[in-house]
């Protein structure tokens, strides 16, 4: 029997099948920054690419910036519905939504988000399935340390009584109103107007970003002390995941690391910092120095919170120590724990 009609043969009985050719994906990746925003142009852009070499072309992008698909408050409905196959989610938006998450964004728990972006990752990959249904966690950022940007000098948390703030989640939402302020939650892109037109008095949020936005022509005052930081996670549609081929899965996985947490962060903590340093360097900007009696008067002021955050959590059934003593051993170790 010649070569042909054995093959032949073979796949009329069903013995041999060719190998599948993955079809390949374009996938749409949905988030709220502006396109000139340091995270899209350098992050984003180089874990795209990254991507789409390591398939050989077999997964490509399709871009949807500066809220295009939905608000930045519903992007995780937005890809755990499959209207993006992939976001970047605020977690913090969400009050009450994630209370495991909640620990990143919690006043004074990292100090180095750079170093810590790797340490995060590694910590709430473990976790994210049991609060975010829908998706895969690929990773988990944070932002350069943000801060307290105001119109006027604030330096002990006794002044916030009275005042609102836009604040940059729903764990600096709840710090707000435990010093007797109001919040007001609105998202990143139309912050500069709220505060413009007085609906805010003060917000929180990264150096750069206040520059970015135009805040920074508002709010001239600012506390050198870092406070927190917002984290964010890059998410991807439990469906589209599941559709791809093996090969392609394993492109993805081997993109959804600590390291390229830390890779994806870079260009953005830079843009943050040199920002802070602007805000020093500028005669139009004072940037108030605090006392360790001050500083002091302000992790003191957010105790409440972790307690908030331990009750939330053992709510939803887990074990806050456990949850805590992980994160901050993790953090230690590459010295991004706060102090």
């Amino acid at each position: 029997m010649t070569h042909r009609k054995l093959l032949i043969g073979m796949l009329c009985v069903g013995l041999w099948s060719a190998p599948a050719i993955a079809e390949a994906q374009t996938l749409r990746f949905a988030h709220w920054l502006p396109e000139q925003h340091a995270l899209p142009s350098t992050g984003f852009k180089e874990w795209t690419e990254s991507i789409t070499e390591a398939s050989g072309g077999a997964i490509d992008f399709q871009m949807f910036p500066a809220q295009q698909l939905g608000s930045a408050e519903d992007h995780f409905d937005m890809v755990a519905n499959g209207i993006a196959d992939i976001a970047w989610v605020n977690p913090g938006y969400s009050a009450g939504r994630f209370p495991i998450s909640d620990l990143l964004q919690l006043p004074f728990v990292v100090s180095d988000t750079l170093n810590g972006a790797a340490a995060a990752t590694k910590w709430y990959q473990q976790h994210a399935d049991q609060e975010m249904d829908g998706v895969v966690m690929c990773l988990i950022h944070g932002h350069y340390p943000g801060t307290l940007h105001a119109k006027e000098e604030i330096r002990h948390p006794d002044q916030i009584s009275g005042m609102t703030i836009r604040p940059a989640n729903s764990s600096i939402a709840n710090f707000v109103s435990e010093l007797g302020g109001a919040s007001v939650q609105v998202a990143a892109p139309e912050t500069r107007e709220a505060l413009s037109r007085g609906v805010a008095d003060a917000i929180t949020f990264p150096s750069g970003s206040t520059i970015l936005f135009g805040i920074d022509e508002i709010t001239t005052y600012h506390i050198e002390f870092p406070m927190y930081s917002s984290w964010q996670a890059l998410l991807i549609n439990q469906n589209a995941y599941q559709q791809m081929s093996a090969e392609q899965q394993d492109v993805i996985d081997d993109h959804c690391t600590g390291e390229w947490a830390t890779r994806i962060t870079r260009g953005w903590e830079e843009m943050e910092r040199e920002g802070h340093e602007q805000f020093r360097d500028s005669p139009d900007h004072t940037m108030i120095e605090l006392s360790d009696e001050e500083m002091t008067a302000w992790r003191d002021a957010a105790e409440p919170l972790r307690e908030a955050w331990a009750e939330r959590v053992r709510s939803a059934g887990h074990d806050p120590d456990s949850l805590r003593q992980d994160l901050e051993e993790r953090l230690s170790e590459v010295d991004a724990l706060a102090d």
